[in-house]
């Protein structure tokens, strides 16, 4: 993460699963806009009471606001290099996603995400989730209804095009 590189949206409670035929199983964690890259965090050194109490309010901001462009606080810049400095952690820069759009279903709304990572090409999508199931194993059982169009025109305006 760079020096002057600024966090602009900051969403937790994220599922993320890749859309292919063998694509695995799904993730959660944090799905942060900066100015620069886009983040999913998985693994985070910010503490479970502040995660619990920010997606509460989360989920209750959402219901009201449908808008994901918030920043959440009590946590930082600092915070996300310090979560970038594990392997595990997703860090994309606005170059590298080949297009991003989102959708309405009927469960909720999802940001489809094709990107290239490691001269690859990858296809993932991304929802928020309102409710989980822990056991046996962290499961989303309800999603949310958001207003992504923000978080894509963000992307799209500053990337840089070339042919």
């Amino acid at each position: 993460m760079e020096a002057d590189e600024k966090i602009q949206a900051h969403v937790l409670s994220i599922w993320r699963e890749g859309r292919g035929f063998f694509s695995g199983k799904g993730r959660e964690g944090m799905l942060i806009l900066t100015n620069k890259n886009l983040c999913f965090i998985k693994k985070t050194e910010a503490p479970m009471r502040w995660w619990g109490a920010i997606r509460t309010r989360q989920i209750v901001r959402l219901l009201q606001s449908k808008d994901v462009m918030i920043v959440e606080d009590g946590y930082g810049e600092e915070n996300l290099r310090e979560d970038l400095e594990n392997k595990k952690n997703q860090k994309i820069s606005f170059n590298n996603i080949l297009s991003i759009e989102s959708k309405e279903k009927v469960w909720g709304s999802v940001l489809f995400l094709d990107m290239i990572e490691g001269g690859k090409e990858k296809k993932l999508q991304f929802s928020v989730v309102q409710d989980w199931v822990k056991y046996p194993l962290s499961a989303p059982t309800k999603f949310l209804k958001v207003d992504w169009s923000g978080f894509v025109k963000y992307i799209k305006d500053r990337q840089i095009v070339m042919k």
